[in-house]
């Protein structure tokens, strides 16, 4: 059987032992280096504040095992005489997982990398940098892996260049029947870089008021005041005129009221100071103007203008609240009222014709 053996492999049986010995140490001892390294960083990892253990720990649960069996299956046959052709194939073979495994090994590197910063994003409530980790994550992905299937066709022997130019061509064709959605892509790439909103806050957007829980590469998730989530295009978001309120500082209010018309001028004259004190005894108020604006169709009309210093909507119609009840109050002090429509109706007959009693009917 030796003979035999030896005749169509060109190896004896002892050289055989010692291929298949090679081949089952080296993959018992880099499993168990794997599982070993795998829970001492799992002990360990959670204990210390650095990112680097964690990071060699998703490394480490990255390495698969088809990996760890060509290599060792690469020791063993070093251990024999094979053709040179055999030989050229398993190096090339080799090669290719190494490539692959280098591949999961960056990605999972790069995973850790970025869950560590959207940890810390959101410890310390920064919604931009957690919008822009969204985007990074399927740009350096999708990155990674064109490199790693270039660099495995590079290694079957296929002319790369001519690959790339005939995908820079066949590119040019599928973007003009994806338009739609590589314009959704791009919005989301200017959504990154230009920052009109960030994740939390709280805009509209034609009729679409809410806050924002979500900017991916298509879309973006809206919970709106009423409740529901209404996810929008990018594309169509950005053709939009939005507006950003959790960026306001202050907010400017305007509003108007109107007094009758049979209020006295010294009477009138006092609306605007008293406005004044009311909004000056306000918190997170600032007086601005009070004026005599216009004398309206059934009104005297004021037109009063103030600062919130804070811009939540809630205090401004608290503060309103006030406002209003206050002037009512100083109405009544006046002596006045506010106006309210009302229209006068005069009748005019022609000179020298009175109104005739209709005759009384008869008893």
């Amino acid at each position: 059987m030796n003979d035999w053996i030896t005749l169509y492999t060109g190896n004896d049986l002892e050289h055989l032992a010692v291929a298949l010995g090679v081949f089952a140490t080296a993959l018992l001892l880099l499993t168990g280096a794997r599982g070993l390294m795998i829970s001492r960083l799992e002990k360990y990892a959670p204990q210390t504040d650095t990112r680097w253990d964690d990071t060699l720990l998703e490394v480490a649960r990255a390495t698969r095992r088809f990996a760890l069996l060509a290599l060792s299956l690469m020791l063993g046959l070093r251990m024999l005489e094979v053709p040179d052709r055999l030989g050229h194939l398993l190096d090339k073979g080799m090669v290719l997982v190494f490539i692959l495994q280098a591949g999961l090994w960056m990605q999972a590197a790069l995973q850790a990398w970025l869950l560590g910063r959207q940890r810390a994003s959101l410890e310390q409530h920064n919604a931009q940098l957690q919008t822009n980790l969204s985007m990074m994550r399927w740009g350096m992905q999708l990155l990674l892996w064109t490199v790693v299937v270039l660099m495995v066709l590079d290694n079957l022997g296929f002319n790369i260049t001519a690959l790339v130019a005939s995908l820079g061509i066949g590119g040019v064709a599928v973007a003009l029947a994806v338009q739609n959605i590589l314009g959704d892509l791009f919005a989301s790439l200017s959504i990154s870089l230009d920052k009109p909103f960030l994740v939390g806050d709280f805009i509209v957007v034609d009729a679409l008021s809410g806050t924002v829980k979500h900017v991916g590469l298509k879309t973006t998730r809206i919970q709106s005041i009423t409740g529901e989530e209404v996810v929008v295009a990018n594309n169509d978001l950005l053709k939009s005129r939005i507006r950003n309120y959790k960026r306001m500082q202050e907010r400017r209010i305007v509003f108007r009221f109107g007094l009758t018309y049979d209020t006295p001028t010294d009477t009138l004259r006092q609306v605007p100071e008293r406005v004044k004190a009311i909004i000056d005894g306000l918190d997170n108020a600032r007086f601005d103007r009070a004026h005599f604006a216009a004398l309206g169709e059934g009104s005297l009309d004021f037109e009063v203008v103030y600062i919130m210093t804070v811009a939540d909507y809630g205090p401004y119609m608290d503060a309103q609240q006030q406002i209003n009840l206050a002037l009512m109050d100083m109405a009544r002090e006046l002596g006045t009222g506010f106006a309210f429509p009302t229209r006068t109706l005069q009748l005019a007959l022609p000179e020298g014709q009175g109104l005739t009693p209709a005759p009384s009917a008869a008893g």
